[in-house]
């Protein structure tokens, strides 16, 4: 990606440092969402229907949308998951999701917080 810096090392969406860190926190993000949902499908593998399809798989990605981040709004593109498993009491098909800490103990049984244990909460004294 060209960036156009003027004399200042200014970018038209702040200084180029600036740029830089809001860059590295949009790859960080997409890196750890990915992760995140490579390990759910590993974890779910093995779970197949009649014909022997895999039952959970990946379904492209959700609309770009911001994050707020401590160096500014960052889009990010997450990875969407099709669950076609069901549950056989309700005939309810599972929710999925991922990185969402309301619902990390329902999901996660052994305590990780998805995508937000990827990223280390810190206070920025500015």
């Amino acid at each position: 990606m060209l960036t156009v810096v003027d004399a200042e090392g200014m970018t038209p969406n702040g200084s180029l440092i600036d740029e830089i860190v809001r860059e590295g926190a949009k790859r960080m993000l997409a890196a750890a969402l990915e992760a995140e949902v490579n390990a759910y499908l590993a974890q779910l593998a093995d779970q197949r229907d009649e014909a022997g399809r895999r039952l959970v798989v990946r379904n492209g990605y959700h609309a770009e949308r911001a994050v707020a981040t401590a160096a500014g709004p960052v889009q990010v593109k997450a990875p969407r998951v099709n669950d076609k498993r069901v549950d056989p009491d309700t005939g309810a098909r599972a929710a999925v999701l991922l990185g969402d800490p309301a619902r990390v103990g329902a999901q996660d049984p052994e305590g990780l917080r998805g995508a937000a244990a990827a990223l280390p909460a810190r206070f920025v004294d500015r």
